[in-house]
């Protein structure tokens, strides 16, 4: 299928040796993860992929590490296996294919920035963006397929960052929320996947020149929105994981040609080592037989004829699959002018209070309430900074994401200025790090995963203990509040915080003290320690 293949006939435009090319497309990928860096055992977990024959990616340049894993996807057996999900599901890991790491890795996001992933489900580099910013700053993680944000939230709860928000948008129609813009926006848009065969063999069979031509006007509207957001002097990194340049060079230059304020950067500076060439400024019209087509198509979808555009076109990057050994993939990187003409300010007709405003949606995130503070801080001890609550759970997340809640913001063009106190007109479906769980408005216990992050914070829901305990309730599930030592008296939920190394488990104390980890956690903890952890015990 793949010889008689459009595409193949369409790559054979697009570069000279489209044998070479289909010679490094066809074979199933390898397994590549990242390793998490906002996790206190990231050391180990490097190790461990060291230990079973991975391959660290020498060109991904952090924080944290990638890894090649010695096995095609999905083909893990017996304790690897088992390793390797507990790994993934803990957040330790994250299953990513090695080009769709590059964005990121271009984009240049730090501490503190105020970042937009524009079309972020499954949420590989929003996660990805939250290791960059180190528990500090804020990722507006957007998507507006229904099924794909339930995934997203999955997904960056598993990563455990308290720096990413889940909103939910069509992204050509996102309010202007901070109205400061943002630092940083990655628009990582839909597109035919001709990149992808290692993974979607469908691909063969269903891609067509016209798929390209259909998505690119939306491409152009993303592209061209996070352009309208971005701060004077950010960035945009625009991606695909398509070869084709109607989905590519096409949609950078339309851009471009709308916007005196943008400019490309050089992309291969920002990712030393890794094998890819310059964009193009020039590409052919073809026809559903991947043959070249004499048919009109819109200006849009042409070579660039502007000498400035054609010029900055080289500054892109385009990732052939045989020469990075994984999936083919396209990126470009644009920074707005420092200078650039601030948006007009439209004479303000009206001030709206509070009370005028439609409050924000009932399972929105909200920051803390006095009455369930002071019933969190009596068995804390102390109030962390950052805390929210949605529902029935309490979230831990980042001044940014609370100076953006403050935010004031505006509607009709700017013409109704509109308080701040809301998420409103976002959406936002998630927020930060879920730390605890509330019962009848007060607090019940700390959740698994934030264990390690909040117990040496709180001296009222933590205790230290000696080793020895902490490997028996490992080992055992349970133990007799007579090993406690010093939980005696103590009812309800609690850290218990190693004494030696500082790791930190929760616990439920009651007429005995149980231990409330997952079976993946579990297991990891285990092989930390040294222990021997029966698969097969119920949780």
């Amino acid at each position: 299928m793949a010889q008689d293949s459009v595409l193949l006939r369409a790559v054979s435009h697009w570069r000279e040796d489209a044998a070479g090319w289909l010679s490094g497309s066809f074979d199933r990928l390898p397994e590549t993860v990242r390793v998490n860096p906002l996790r206190a055992d990231s050391d180990w977990t490097e190790g461990w992929l060291e230990g079973i024959g991975s391959q660290r990616i020498t060109w991904f340049s952090g924080p944290g590490s990638a890894w090649a894993l010695p096995f095609e996807r999905g083909s893990a057996q017996g304790d690897v296996k088992a390793v390797l999900i507990a790994l993934h599901e803990t957040g330790r890991l994250t299953r990513q294919e090695a080009s769709s790491m590059l964005p990121v890795l271009a984009l240049g996001a730090g501490p503190g920035h105020v970042v937009l992933d524009m079309c972020a489900s499954p949420g590989s580099k929003t996660t990805q963006i939250a290791e960059h910013l180190g528990q500090s700053g804020l990722v507006l993680a957007n998507e507006v397929v229904n099924s794909r944000v339930n995934m997203l939230v999955t997904n960056v709860q598993r990563h455990g960052s308290s720096s990413v928000a889940v909103i939910h948008h069509d992204g050509r129609h996102l309010p202007r929320v901070p109205e400061s813009g943002f630092d940083r926006i990655i628009v990582d848009a839909p597109c035919t996947g001709s990149g992808t065969t290692g993974k979607n063999p469908d691909v063969w069979g269903k891609w067509l020149p016209s798929g390209g031509r259909s998505l690119h006007d939306l491409q152009v509207a993303l592209l061209s929105k996070a352009v309208a957001l971005i701060k004077p002097g950010g960035r945009v990194v625009y991606s695909t994981c398509s070869l084709d340049p109607v989905e590519d060079e096409a949609v950078v230059a339309e851009v471009l040609r709308c916007s005196d304020a943008m400019n490309l950067l050089a992309a291969s500076p920002l990712l030393a080592g890794v094998p890819a060439e310059e964009g193009r400024s020039d590409w052919p019209n073809l026809d559903d037989s991947g043959e070249l087509s004499v048919e009109e198509v819109p200006k849009s979808m042409l070579p660039p004829s502007e000498p400035a555009i054609v010029e900055q076109l080289a500054r892109c990057m385009r990732v052939w699959n045989d020469s990075i050994g994984g999936g083919g993939f396209f990126l470009a990187v644009l920074e707005k002018s420092a200078d650039a003409p601030q948006r007009p300010v439209p004479e303000i007709q009206s001030f709206l209070s509070p009370e005028d405003v439609k409050p924000d949606a009932r399972n929105a995130p909200q920051p803390l309430p006095e009455s369930i503070a002071s019933s969190v801080e009596s068995v804390w001890g102390t109030l962390p900074d950052g805390l929210w609550v949605r529902g029935k759970r309490l979230l831990l997340s980042t001044p940014e994401a609370q100076e953006v809640w403050e935010s004031e913001r505006s509607r009709r063009g700017g013409r109704t200025r509109i308080p701040g106190g809301r998420w409103r007109p976002l959406r936002v479906m998630h927020l930060g790090l879920s730390a605890a769980l509330l019962r009848d408005g007060e607090f019940d216990r700390i959740v698994a995963g934030a264990a390690r992050e909040l117990g040496p914070r709180l001296p009222g829901a933590s205790c230290e203990v000696d080793g020895a305990l902490i490997d028996s309730l490992l080992e055992e599930g349970d133990a007799s509040i007579d090993e406690g030592g010093g939980l005696e008296g103590v009812r309800g939920g609690r850290i218990l915080i190693d004494s030696q190394n500082g790791d930190c488990v929760p616990v439920w104390v009651g007429g005995r003290i149980s231990l409330m980890l997952g079976k993946a956690e579990r297991l990891l903890l285990s092989l930390q320690r040294g222990l021997t952890f029966n698969q097969n015990e119920g949780e």
